[in-house]
């Protein structure tokens, strides 16, 4: 064997894959600048500034018993308080450890070398990710006053495409697209297309949405037998760290990601907990309005410091600041975390979750200081 062949070698597209970069952790920037852990604010990662239901803790504490058993691999009782709240038969469920997971499913049933993905400008980096993960091609369609260019995507694809990917609202922009511009476009693929090409369409901020603005996309999933829903249980739920999520599709779509699917791919807790979140429409009520509190909040500060922002129909604000790095830089050192967006092509800019009052107010605060201090 020569030196060479025992050296790895990786698939070209898969070294060329970016490493995805989450939002910093409160204690690494706590051992970086010598902070108190409990000071510094993360606003970074669009989680629900509530934390978790209460009614969820208590069907994790009544969960704990059987972990030394796998999951049920199938999550029948989930699945069994989805099909009720959304009206569609379980085997129309696929569940995923995070609504990311349903995205993966996806790529991985139905990409290939050679095949080709639609996806916006400015959209989720794990479009991206995905499409790159599986050696297919990547079409960007360019964004329309930063958000999806519905069609412009249309006529984007191609005879090798095979998924197109729309979040809705959009992250990193917050950006909203209409029940009837989504049903236009599913129309529109399904007559130019039939079901060769399937449309993903990525609600992880579903709830955060006023309930007038909300597309019926169970409706349309039962009309399009190519469109899988993604829904996430990590943000308005508030269980970000259990990793848990769901797709709604007709069941060729579903039965395909199932072949995919790792058996055991949403633990017993997370299970528990989704159920019980599942069921907890006050908690739903109050992160809804806190959110929306919030949102005004920010808003109104980014208008007082005269910055340019995107108004957001999500649990996050993306602002204008200019030189983006060294304000991110600086709202480090004072123990606020946000997030940089240089990576998704928005140098200028930093996306800021929704916290609670008081987190909102350091963010703003630190913010007023530095940009103060930037200003000629």
């Amino acid at each position: 064997m020569s030196a060479q062949d025992s050296v790895l070698i990786p698939p070209p597209h898969i070294a060329a894959i970016a490493p995805y970069q989450a939002g910093k952790p409160i204690e690494e920037l706590a051992r970086e600048f010598g902070l108190d852990p409990s000071g510094i604010v993360k606003l970074a990662s669009n989680e629900n500034p509530l934390g978790m239901p209460e009614s969820a803790r208590r069907a994790i504490s009544d969960a704990v018993a059987g972990l030394g058993r796998y999951p049920d691999p199938a999550g029948f009782d989930l699945k069994k308080a989805l099909s009720e709240r959304y009206g569609v038969p379980q085997n129309w469920l696929t569940l995923g450890n995070g609504s990311n997971d349903i995205l993966e499913l996806v790529a991985s049933a139905l990409l290939e070398p050679g095949s080709s993905v639609v996806y916006s400008q400015f959209a989720f980096v794990v479009y991206r990710l995905a499409t790159q993960a599986r050696g297919a091609q990547h079409i960007v369609v360019p964004a329309k006053d930063h958000g999806h260019d519905l069609p412009a995507m249309l006529e984007a694809i191609r005879d090798n495409t095979r998924l197109v990917f729309i979040a809705n609202p959009n992250n990193p922009t917050g950006t909203y697209l209409s029940n009837d511009s989504i049903e236009s476009f599913l129309a529109a693929v399904a007559k130019r297309h039939g079901t060769r090409v399937t449309v993903v369409l990525d609600e992880a901020y579903n709830e955060f949405l006023e309930p007038e603005l909300r597309v019926d996309s169970i409706g349309l999933v039962k009309r399009y037998p190519n469109l899988l829903v993604s829904r996430s249980f990590s943000k308005a739920y508030g269980l970000a760290g259990l990793r848990v999520g769901f797709g709604v599709a007709q069941p060729v779509l579903t039965d395909l990601l199932n072949r995919v699917r790792q058996p055991f791919n949403v633990n017993s807790l997370a299970q528990a907990a989704a159920i019980a979140a599942l069921g907890d429409q006050k908690f739903l009520a109050e992160s809804f309005e806190v959110n929306r509190a919030g949102k005004a909040q920010l808003q109104s500060a980014f208008e007082k410091l005269g910055l340019t922002y995107l108004p957001s129909y999500a649990n996050f604000v993306l602002v204008k600041v200019g030189d983006a790095a060294h304000v991110n830089l600086e709202l480090l050192k004072r123990g606020v975390i946000v997030r940089p967006v240089k990576g998704d092509g928005l140098p200028e800019w930093l996306r800021v979750s929704i916290g609670l009052p008081q987190e909102n107010q350091k963010f703003i605060d630190a913010l007023t200081v530095v940009m103060k201090q930037l200003a000629p």
